[in-house]
């Protein structure tokens, strides 16, 4: 009984991309004035009837009066009005239509080329989002302004049409209306004036509108809509497991069996296609023992064949089988819809091996039989009587001699085996035992070893168990018949074993090309640079196929460049390094064993990324041969897990890239920010200053209150411009401390004096132990740290708020301690106050600075060998301690 059929999960898929977007209806014409306007407006207002609400986005009418006159009673979108060479010109508002929320749209000319200020530049790509939106859309589109079809269209007519609207477009469309009108008629409409005025008219008929280009554009437009409801008929038989095929459009398959030469069959497949002018495919069966022999003895009959194939422009697909050959071909053949099935006929063999037919005599029996619903053609493979003249393959005689032995020692041991039972003990039937080695036999070393055992064993068994014993006549019938039907089920059990054992080979051999890629998926994926990725993929397409491998990747000028290879290579041939360009440049594989530059030593793929080639992978053999279709098949799979890994290491770079120039960009615009602004300001207040003491009348007091600020501005300017120069010694690693024992209190004293000014409004309170030990450091360099702390602390804890400084030591460690009562730092912001220019895109009450005086502390504190961070001092989160451990000089006098 056969499985049902289950719908195909990428018809599901594709349907369910399509839920909830609308329904797109394309009327279909051969030239303008075909009437597809005309027929798309007769459309609508029967949908309006039925009480859809129809809006018609833009309709062009050119004028004529029956088209206008079905524009009454349906609503029509204002258009929007664009300026354009110095013209008003109008277009249609794509917003508007979407706002709206009509049932269906109404959208003529689908090629049109919008204005500039649009959302799209074509009008397909406003259908798009109309589309995308769930509303409905008619619309309008001629033959000659679909992608493919336009050098057709160039080269029948004469005339290239700009405007043009991908393929995929066409193929989205749930309903194709061809709207036809013949030749004679198209023209009489034409003279009436009824498409163009008299005078284009008249030089319309004598270029365009010729009779003969009508009657081409006609059947193209024919043929154009009879394709997408062809392939509206596979998607429909898809997504409901329908089996087929249909008798529907006609498509040939060139079947190809294992060993089958078929160029005359791939020959009359093309003539046949050309004919009926249909679509065709070839399949070429393989199977694992096929491509073990097809190496042996290096000749491949199969890749010529389809080489040709590739240059005639089929369908080219390889299909590896393992057990019912028949029924994967009839499952290809429906699931494409094809028909008319040709292949290859079995060459004639002598009547004497006719009597045991080979695999090609049952494929195609078997296919003779179970295709009822196809049409089948044989055609001769004319190229059997031409390898007949080659001298047959010698036979492996060690290996044939090898296995006769182990036959005669399995049948020897069955029989010892069966002697002593039957001495022993009374056995029903001994022939079991020697069935058991037949089946032995066939598990282990296939069909024709099994057979042999069969034979022997059944010879065997009449010489020492039947009567009369040790001769091979038998006197009774029972036991004649019984080992009559010993030999026939132990060649029948052996085959089933032997068929088995095949299965399970290809099985393991499909599970290790499954680790191989897997390996590799698992080894790019892990690879961190450009180069680990090349090595891992040279090195594994050379290990899992077992030839030589290349890769190559476009250097800065865009030549190509050997990246790497296994083993290694620096250069290449000429003629190979054509084979890997053509290959690059086309992205179509080149090279030993395809149909371009077949004379080159390798065969190169191309390694294409979702936008851009990134390279070429060659592989090579060292006898010369060409990869078999199972290797080729792994081959495309590794060339796109390589090609996926380049691409995730090139985006990584682009990225990485991205995020530099992001934040270059970031600190360059805080430093300008700060220049312009901090450094400016006390700038401004010194100039300031120094203007008004010139001024008549100005008494000592505030002479002495002008020389203050011009002193206190110019310390302020001095710290910016020396947090600046710190932190770019610090970003360069030229700030090297010079550690001495210094006296804590002594450093914060300075701190607090260099800071008289600015800290005259908040009173300051330190708790710095006399005894304390010494803190080895630069003092220089942590009185910037303490300054800079206590200019953040005054400026964002406010007028008088006051400061606490505390010390104390904890082992080998002293900590140093600056406390406010101000605010308190943001939720989650204490990760963030030691970056450069952070406190530039936060703010904290509108307080000036560069941003840098906390980084430059972390950076100083750090080069000594200490840490510093940032805590509130309450639990509420009100007020911040800047805590910093540094080193001591002397620990053990902390005891």
């Amino acid at each position: 009984m056969s499985e049902p059929r289950r719908p195909e999960p990428e018809a599901l898929l594709s349907e369910a991309r399509r839920e909830g977007r609308g329904r797109l209806k394309v009327f279909l014409g051969a030239a303008p004035g075909v009437g597809k306007t005309y027929a798309m407006l007769e459309a609508a207002r029967l949908r309006a009837a039925e009480g859809v609400k129809v809006l018609v986005g833009v309709v062009e009418t050119h004028g004529r009066a029956e088209t206008e006159a079905l524009l009454r009673g349906l609503e029509v979108l204002p258009r929007r009005r664009v300026i354009h060479s110095g013209r008003i010109l109008h277009e249609m508002d794509t917003d508007a239509l979407i706002a709206h929320r009509p049932d269906l749209a109404l959208i003529d000319e689908l090629a049109h080329s919008n204005l500039s200020g649009g959302r799209h530049e074509k009008r397909w790509q406003d259908v798009e989002d109309v589309l995308a939106a769930g509303i409905d859309v008619y619309t309008t589109l001629n033959v000659q302004h679909v992608e493919t079809l336009n050098d057709t269209v160039a080269r029948i007519t004469g005339v290239r049409v700009r405007e043009t609207v991908p393929d995929r477009v066409l193929e989205m469309a749930d309903e194709i209306e061809l709207i036809d009108l013949p030749p004679d008629e198209l023209i009489a409409r034409l003279r009436a004036g009824k498409v163009y005025v008299q005078d284009q008219a008249a030089r319309a008929v004598a270029n365009f509108f010729a009779k003969g280009n009508l009657t081409a554009l006609r059947e193209l437009a024919m043929r154009t809509a009879a394709d997408r409801v062809d392939a509206q008929l596979q998607e429909h038989m898809a997504t409901n497991a329908i089996a087929g095929p249909w008798p529907t459009q006609e498509r040939i398959l060139v079947l190809l069996p294992e060993g089958a030469v078929g160029r005359d069959a791939i020959r009359i497949g093309k003539r046949s296609a050309d004919r009926a002018r249909v679509e065709w495919f070839v399949l070429a069966l393989t199977s694992l023992r096929d491509e073990q022999n097809r190496r042996a003895d290096g000749q491949d009959e199969t890749g010529p064949a389809l080489r040709l194939a590739e240059r005639l422009g089929a369908d080219i697909s390889t299909l590896q089988v393992e057990g019912d050959a028949v029924s994967e071909v009839l499952d290809f053949a429906r699931r494409q819809n094809i028909r008319r099935i040709i292949l290859p006929r079995p060459p004639a063999r002598p009547w004497l091996a006719r009597l045991l037919p080979d695999a090609r005599e049952r494929f195609l029996a078997g296919l003779t039989r179970r295709a009822t619903d196809f049409e089948l053609t044989l055609v001769g493979d004319e190229a059997r009587a031409g390898r007949k003249r080659h001298a047959p393959t010698p036979p492996d005689l060690p290996h044939g001699l090898r296995l006769a032995g182990i036959v005669i020692a399995v049948v020897a041991g069955a029989s010892l085996v069966a002697i002593s039972a039957d001495r022993l003990f009374p056995v029903l039937s001994l022939s079991l035992i020697y069935m058991t080695a037949v089946v032995s036999v066939a598990a282990y070393f296939g069909l024709w070893p099994s057979v042999a055992t069969a034979v022997l064993s059944f010879l065997t068994y009449n010489l020492l168990f039947t009567e009369p014993r040790l001769t091979l006549h038998i006197w009774s019938r029972g036991e004649f018949l019984t080992l009559v039907l010993f030999l026939a089920a132990s060649i029948l059990t052996g085959n089933l074993a032997a068929r088995l054992r095949s299965r399970v080979i290809a099985q393991r051999a499909i599970a290790d090309r499954t680790r191989k890629l897997y390996d590799f998926s698992r080894k790019a994926a892990g690879a961190a640079s450009f180069d680990d990725v090349v090595w891992a993929a040279v090195s594994h397409v050379a290990t899992v196929l077992e030839c030589e491998s290349i890769l190559l990747v476009p250097d800065e000028g865009g030549a190509l460049a050997i990246a790497g290879a296994f083993p290694p290579e620096d250069r290449l041939e000429p003629r190979e390094r054509s084979a890997a360009q053509y290959a690059f440049d086309h992205g179509e594989p080149a090279g030993r064993g395809s149909g371009t530059l077949p004379a080159s030593r390798w065969l190169f793929l191309p390694l294409s990324g979702a936008e851009r080639r990134l390279g070429t992978l060659g592989i090579a053999y060292e006898d010369g041969r060409e990869p078999g279709p199972g290797d080729r098949r792994l081959l495309e799979a590794l060339a796109d897990q390589v090609a996926l890994a380049l691409e995730r290491i090139r985006l990584s770079e682009d990225l990485a890239q991205s995020r530099v120039t992001s934040e270059t960009e970031r600190l360059r615009s805080a430093l300008l920010s700060s220049v312009s602004h901090d450094l400016r300001t006390p700038l401004v207040s010194i100039l300031g200053a120094a203007e008004g003491l010139d001024q008549p009348g100005l008494g000592p007091q505030g002479r002495d209150i002008l020389v203050e600020t011009i002193r206190e501005e110019g310390e302020r300017l001095d710290r910016y411009i020396q947090n600046l120069l710190d932190m770019t010694r610090l970003g360069h690693g030229a700030l090297r401390p010079n550690a001495v024992p210094t006296d804590l209190r002594e450093l914060v004293g300075a701190a607090r004096h260099r800071l008289r000014g600015p800290l005259r409004d908040n009173p300051v309170m330190v708790t710095i132990p006399e005894d304390m030990a010494p803190a080895h450091v630069d003092p220089i360099l942590i009185e910037q740290v303490v300054v800079n702390i206590l200019d953040n602390a005054r400026k964002y804890a406010g007028p008088g708020t006051p400061i606490r400084i505390s010390a104390s030591t904890h082992g080998a460690r002293a900590t140093l301690a600056i406390e406010d009562e101000g605010p308190g730092l943001p939720p989650g912001a204490s990760g963030h106050v030691f970056d450069m220019f952070w406190r530039v895109g936060q703010g904290d009450g509108g307080q000036g600075g560069t941003g840098l005086g906390l980084a430059i502390c972390k950076g100083i504190v750090e080069a000594h060998g200490g840490t510093i961070r940032a805590e509130p001092v309450h639990a509420d989160g009100r007020g911040t301690r800047i805590a910093i451990d540094l080193p001591l000089t002397n620990p053990e006098l902390t005891h």
